[in-house]
């Protein structure tokens, strides 16, 4: 079967003249004087979007990701990438049955219309993963209750490893024949995708997700997370609960329902920096498909198949970069993308942050309400081919899904301004972690390793002293390094005590000053 896939994939690179991609030489040569008599009218990324359509959903899915990596594709190859949907038939009612009753012939000892006392086997949503129907829960505690099933498509699994692996080998190709194709790190690419599309294959992880996701939203203000429900979630089947959605790209239907567009727009904002700087967890697949707004003009977002993950490094590396951008500060930004690692170490800051001033100021040089901030990011990827820039896999992630929600946003509301939006939540986030309140937080983080490690001090002194002299050297330094690690803990208490000490007779000389008579 491989082998046959893989003379389809030549075939379509043939077909739309994909050689054209490779480097000059002989290989490239013999392909145009073989198939001498093609012609093309298309661009080479109109041609690239079509061939991956042609080769079907798990070379759409891929296409999707290198959209959002003008790393490594040029620019108009990525727009004309991002362009890419899922073209994708509902599979047939016989497959819905079979996949239902194996589902629950397992682990409920009963077939599909048992648990389900209605269920309609035309799909309401169909994509290259999953597709969706609507039904009435027949069985237990839920039973009456409507909601939404999500079944996995037959035989995806099978087809996924095929593809991946036949993406493997074209990452060899890059990574041994272009210029540029170590440093690309294409198998590294083709990882990441192969661990993001078998996470969707697996029902019971995305309802994981989802539930996540409504724990931090759970005052469902900015954002409503449909619940799932765990008893009738299978690895091939989701079942959650059913909502009353408007489209969000409906603006028709969302102005007949009296929702304020603009306050809608600002609020998937703050869904976005509320997710990665609070949470450090987010729904990475933020596109109009998934993103619907309730009758009461709340978010509700669905499919948790694609969550992204930011570690504290990440946070405060995303906080420094963007009340960069916001403030023009580029040597900040220079200094935070060095200090973080991702470009060499003896890169000249006043280098760097020339680059990033050459792409960013003419975007810049316009009323903020028409600086589009992912486009941002976007052209700041276009300086890592120079400077070695490696490129976080979390963090690409991050910027498609900013890129998906500040065009939302803009769809709803031309004249949105992200930085009054986000200023304050980067601020409100900034001050937690460098403030008083950051520093409790630390003290109590770490307060329990420390009061561990101090009496074990003595012990460990008197262990070094006995033994030869190479480990009595090695436990020394391991020893001077606990006390240096306990004398900056005590140092830190010492400033949180004094701190609160200075608010609190600030706070006494005011009120004697303004009082005391």
């Amino acid at each position: 079967m491989r082998f046959f896939r893989l003379l389809k994939i030549l075939s379509v690179v043939i077909r739309f003249g994909l050689d054209e991609f490779l480097p000059k030489g002989a290989v490239r040569t013999l392909i145009g004087v073989v198939f001498f008599w093609r012609s093309f009218t298309e661009t080479r990324g109109s041609r690239l979007r079509r061939a991956l359509e042609n080769l079907g959903p798990i070379f759409v899915k891929f296409g999707q990701l290198l959209s959002t990596r003008p790393d490594l594709v040029p620019p108009d190859i990525a727009h004309e990438l991002e362009a890419l949907q899922d073209r994708v038939p509902p599979f047939g009612q016989e497959e819905v049955i079979a996949t239902l009753n194996r589902a629950y012939g397992s682990s409920m000892g009963g077939v599909y219309d048992e648990v389900f006392s209605e269920f309609d086997l035309t799909p309401v949503a169909s994509a290259s993963m999953a597709q969706v129907h609507f039904a009435t829960i027949g069985w237990g505690k839920l039973a009456g209750r409507q909601v939404a099933v999500k079944i996995l498509r037959p035989g995806i699994g099978e087809t996924i490893a095929h593809d991946v692996a036949l993406l493997y080998v074209v990452a060899d190709l890059v990574e041994a024949f272009l210029p540029d194709g170590k440093r690309l790190r294409p198998r590294e690419v083709v990882h990441e995708f192969d661990k993001t599309v078998h996470n969707e294959l697996d029902m019971v992880r995305e309802a994981a997700n989802g539930a996540a996701l409504r724990r931090n939203f759970a005052d469902g203000r900015l954002l409503y997370v449909p619940e799932v429900f765990f008893d009738y979630t299978h690895r091939e089947v989701l079942v959650m609960e059913r909502m009353d959605f408007i489209p969000v790209n409906d603006l028709d239907q969302l102005r007949a329902h009296n929702i304020d567009v603009a306050r809608l727009a600002a609020d998937g904002v703050k869904i976005f920096f509320t997710q990665v700087f609070r949470d450090g967890y987010f729904h990475a697949d933020m596109h109009p498909g998934n993103i619907f707004v309730l009758r009461n003009g709340i978010y509700s977002g669905v499919d948790f198949g694609i969550m992204g993950t930011l570690s504290d490094a990440d946070k405060s590396y995303l906080a420094r970069n963007f009340a960069a951008f916001f403030t023009r500060d580029y040597k900040a930004v220079a200094v935070a993308h060095i200090e973080a690692g991702w470009v060499p170490k003896d890169t000249r800051v006043d280098e760097f942050e020339g680059a990033i001033r050459a792409v960013c100021e003419p975007i810049f040089d316009k009323p903020l309400n028409e600086i589009y901030f992912g486009n941002v990011l976007l052209r700041l990827f276009e300086v890592s081919r120079r400077f070695q820039m490696e490129i976080q896999p979390q963090l690409v992630l991050l910027q498609k899904t900013l890129l998906q929600i500040e065009g939302l946003g803009r769809q709803l509301y031309p004249q949105l301004d992200l930085r009054p939006v986000a200023q304050p939540i980067l601020e409100k986030w900034i001050s937690e972690q460098l403030g008083w309140r950051g520093l409790v937080h630390q003290l109590k983080k770490e307060g329990p390793q420390w009061a561990r490690m101090v009496p074990e001090l003595p012990r460990l002194v008197h262990r070094a002293l006995e033994s030869d002299p190479a480990e009595r050297l090695i436990a020394i330094e391991r020893a001077i390094l606990r006390v240096e690690r306990i004398q900056r803990w005590q140092t830190s208490v010492v400033a949180a005590l004094a701190m609160i000490i200075a608010m609190v007779v600030g706070a006494y000389l005011y009120l004697l000053l303004f009082f005391g008579n």
